[in-house]
């Protein structure tokens, strides 16, 4: 494991509550004037409606403790949005322990022992009582308040609620009316999803109850493959105490009642409906009528003693509702004080800092106060030294392409932790990294390989903290060496138990075949281990490790293999080369969840490259203009169906940030602007869609500060508008990065950095990673800033090569940036050694190379180069090799290069698609 500063977990109270709060310490931020706290901005209903899916209870920052309600909508089975809260369902049976923010199956994770004050009789089991009509309430939003660390809601049948959270425990005030019966129950069995077991038990001489459920089965709910879901992965453990007596008790089982029970087991099991209905257990206490009753609850993943010792920990003798709430606020202020924002409209700080909020509360804590936590083996495990925690909820396919950079460059030492935590879990899965991590369950829910994307990019980004080698060869393990569960088809479509789904069949076709994938979709899985192999490419880089950089820099390319030419789109393919009958734009026939047209954009590693099959970037730029409009040109950035941009989903999130390496960044400007403007916003539904644990809070974040990932791996920054005047950020590592928006309008005018001016649409990971200061002068009319036509710097440089076919075709016409001066204006060579040199005067920094074959230059696709490799050197005497083409058909092809060079070389293995022996290049140029 690499070396890291140790940071002890065993501190006195009043030194530790703010760890508690957060898991670790973090770094104060420098003293400047605020006009108000960033929590008063925060409004933790936006995203309650329209699909957003987020919850309003109470949790600290990455907190394992979310006090937040359970709605019904009258089948106890069910609830009324996937986090268990939908803003226009006003009745629910409980308040639980647990959420995820923004997950999309329904009903989504955890939501786990509701609890519900009732202020009737407890005459009958509340389980028998299928459809919520008795033990439920109803209740008002003007009864309602949430705000950062605390949620209070007054229910129509008399009881108010007052709840605050620390990281692994909440306290709250519970008040019952006079003059009616004053019960809490505990609905122990009643997660999200079900549960095999739970157990709850009541100790009236010292007012607690404490209980447990087994349970897990994210997505189990699923049409297809539902049922691979329905399994438990985790138990949650859980102790409450109270500050008043119990005047009475009980429990439940199914249907039946003991009044005067204080012990009793059952579970629900994980189907729905009547398949449910009526199964499952709990207790409930009861206090005098009109009590005013304060609850300490606490919670463990690895057993009621580390539920009592979190309890203890992070609530010492003399917390109070109102001095957790204090704590809370205190350290969500600190946390989203990371980004001091300043100017703009009220509605704006808020819908800013709000996704700021929902950004910042994934990954989650899930080791106790001491260190330990269960791990996918179900194994108790306990954190390295250097680990402040393990952390879960791990959402990757969406999350790799928009929270984890903000991870990264907001907190980098919880990044660093996160990554660790995922690597313990790969160790503990017997090497396989899930793609959806939930508590310790590896759930396989959706597709590719996000763990990759996310760690390559962590690392870029200048995390560290975490075995990065180790890590790395694990995954590069699972990369290259095929699992046995990769020729499973248990749970697909959705969940896929392969972490490289058929990757024997794979790396031989070079794409993934629909008809044997083993996977949701042939062309999504090509497209996505693409950007994960690509990753690899880039962090093996990183690291000095030459053979593997090669390898996988190979395979960043093959999303070529299912753009079809004949449709221009991207779509499946047989095992036999044949693309999947029944074609259209809006197909989703080999991809998941989402189109054809949607995901033909999904190659963020190699968007020149993309442009180059589509026909150049002129006939890019008006395919994509044409993906953000209608036919008239007015704007169509929500709700436009398959063949438009969807921003409620992942695959095209990055759509908009592509004009910038296609010529024309102030479209990136306008598009930006326009979808921070219109498609979030204020109040339930200002989420476009499920927010996907932070993912797209996490983009208007990134659109609001007028910056985004230039691309997987990478620390670059892609350059648009800020939408407010100023913007400081400041990491928990102490770096500080300001962005200045000078002047009215959304488009670039000038940029400066550090003072100087700056020309390029993006910013080096310098910027992220040193800091320094962006100002950005705005106009309200586009210019041409930083639309500048890439310089070839191979253009009529030097070239050597193998003895040419004729005097006529030496390595200088391969330069000389012309293709249609007729046949003879090529290099062409019969020799046994085909090979094309360059010299570009000096090292460079390059980002790609194009090659322009023979059809290119008029002559038959057959005389195509078939096989090649392309190394970089800065000597001429030490190649590194960055790209190998084993099975080219295209005319033109463009292989992404990372790093300086002087020299690139080109090497032909295979010639043609022919018999033919000589290897003809009509350009070879080096951007």
């Amino acid at each position: 494991m690499s070396t890291r500063p140790a940071r002890a977990r065993s501190l006195s109270w009043v030194a530790a509550f703010a760890v508690a709060l957060s898991g670790l310490t973090v770094a104060p931020l420098p003293a400047r004037a605020l006009a108000a706290a960033p929590s008063d901005s925060v409004d933790p209903l936006i995203g309650s409606s329209g699909g957003g899916n987020t919850f309003p209870g109470a949790t600290a920052p990455f907190g394992m403790m979310s006090w937040s309600p359970t709605s019904t909508t009258g089948d106890q089975t069910n609830t009324g949005a996937a986090n268990g809260y939908a803003y226009n369902t006003t009745r629910l049976r409980g308040f639980a322990l647990t959420h995820v923010n923004g997950a999309g199956c329904h009903p989504g994770a955890a939501g786990d022992v509701p609890i519900l004050p009732h202020t009737g009789t407890v005459a009958s089991s509340p389980t028998a009582d299928t459809t919520d009509a008795t033990y439920a309430s109803d209740f008002s939003h003007a009864g309602e308040a949430a705000t950062p660390g605390r949620y209070t809601l007054s229910l129509a049948n008399g009881a108010t609620t007052d709840f605050a959270a620390t990281t692994r425990t909440a306290i709250g005030t519970i008040g019952f009316p006079a003059g009616t019966p004053a019960n809490l129950l505990f609905r122990t069995s009643n997660s999200l999803n079900g549960s095999e077991d739970a157990e709850t038990s009541i100790d009236a001489a010292n007012r607690t109850v404490t209980g447990s459920v087994l349970t897990g089965a994210f997505c189990g709910r699923r049409a297809n493959g539902g049922t691979n879901n329905q399994k438990t992965y985790y138990r949650l453990y859980f102790t409450a105490r109270f500050d008043q007596p119990f005047t009475g008790n009980g429990t439940w089982k199914d249907a039946t009642l003991t009044a005067g029970g204080t012990h009793e087991t059952g579970g629900e099991g994980y189907l729905t409906g009547a398949n449910r209905q009526g199964k499952g257990s709990g207790g409930y206490v009861t206090f005098a009528p009109g009590t005013r009753v304060t609850m300490r609850i606490g919670i463990s993943y690895v057993s009621l003693a580390g539920a009592e010792a979190n309890l203890a920990a992070e609530q010492p003798a003399g917390t109070t509702v109102d001095s957790v709430a204090t704590a809370t606020r205190a350290a969500w202020d600190d946390r989203l004080g990371r980004v001091r924002i300043g100017g703009g409209t009220a509605d704006q700080r808020k819908v800013f800092y709000t996704a700021l909020y929902h950004s910042l509360q994934q990954p989650n804590v899930m080791s106790d106060t001491d260190g330990r936590y269960r791990g996918m083996d179900q194994v108790v495990h306990t954190v390295a030294a250097d680990q402040a925690a393990q952390y879960t909820n791990f959402s990757g396919w969406d999350q790799y392409r928009a929270q984890i950079q903000l991870l990264a460059l907001l907190e980098p030492k919880v990044a660093g932790d996160f990554a660790q935590s995922l690597y313990n879990f790969a160790q503990q899965n017997n090497g396989v990294w899930d793609r959806w991590v939930h508590i310790s369950g590896a759930t396989h829910v959706m597709t590719g390989d996000p763990s990759a994307v996310t760690l390559a990019t962590f690392y870029a980004m200048g995390v560290r903290g975490f075995d990065y080698n180790g890590a790395f060869d694990s995954l590069y393990r699972q990369a290259t060496v095929p699992n046995p569960d990769g020729l499973s088809s248990a749970g697909c479509s959705g969940q896929c138990v392969g972490q490289r789904p058929n990757l024997a069949q794979y790396t031989q076709s070079h794409y993934s075949a629909n008809d044997v994938c083993h996977c949701w979709g042939g062309a999504a899985e090509t497209l996505e281990d693409s950007i994960a192999d690509y990753s690899l490419a880039q962090w093996a880089t990183a690291l000095g490790r030459t053979t593997e950089a090669n390898v996988m820099t190979d395979r960043g390319t093959w999303w070529r293999n299912v753009y079809n030419p004949a449709t221009g789109y991207m779509g499946a393919r047989n095992l036999d080369g044949s693309w999947v009958g029944g074609f259209t734009p809006s197909t989703q026939t080999g991809f998941a969840q989402g189109s054809a047209a949607a995901y033909t954009w999904m190659v963020p590693h190699d968007v020149t490259g993309l442009a180059g099959v589509m026909g150049g970037r002129a006939a890019a730029i008006t395919r994509l203009d044409d993906f953000f409009h209608d036919a008239s040109g007015n704007w169509l950035v929500r709700n436009g169906g398959a063949l438009k941009y969807d921003p409620t989903n992942e695959p095209d999130i990055h759509a908009p940030w592509l004009y910038n390496e296609l010529g024309q960044p102030w479209k990136t400007q306008e598009t930006v602007r326009q979808i921070v403007d219109t498609v979030y916003g204020v109040g339930p539904s200002g989420l476009p869609g499920n927010d996907d644990l932070g993912t797209m809070s996490a983009w208007y974040v990134w659109g609001a500060l007028g910056l985004f990932p230039y691309r997987p791996a990478s620390g670059d920054m892609i350059l648009s508008s800020p939408l407010f005047p100023s913007a400081t950020v400041t990491t928990s590592a102490g770096v500080v990065l300001n962005i200045n928006g000078v002047g009215s309008g959304k488009y670039i005018q000038s940029v400066s950095r550090g003072g100087a001016a700056h020309t390029d649409w993006k910013v080096a990971s310098s910027f992220v990673q040193a800091g320094g200061t962006l100002d950005v002068a705005l106009s309200s009319s586009p210019i041409n800033w930083a639309a500048t036509t890439p310089t070839n710097l191979a253009l009529n440089r030097p070239a050597t090569g193998a003895a040419p076919c004729a005097a006529s075709e030496t390595p200088d016409k391969a330069v000389n940036g012309s293709v249609s001066g007729g046949f003879p204006d090529k290099f062409c060579t019969l020799a046994t050694s085909k090979w094309l040199r360059v010299d570009l005067g000096s090292v460079r920094p390059l980002t790609s190379v194009v090659v322009r074959h023979a059809a290119a230059g008029g002559e038959s696709a057959n005389y195509n180069t078939r096989a090649f490799t392309i190394g970089t050197s800065t000597d001429g005497t030490t190649w590194t090799t960055v790209a190998t083409v084993t099975a080219n058909t295209a005319s033109t092809t463009t292989h992404p290069v990372s790093g300086s060079a002087r020299y690139v070389r080109i090497d032909v293995t295979v010639p043609t698609q022919t018999t033919n022996a000589a290897a003809r290049i009509y350009e070879l140029e080096v951007y």
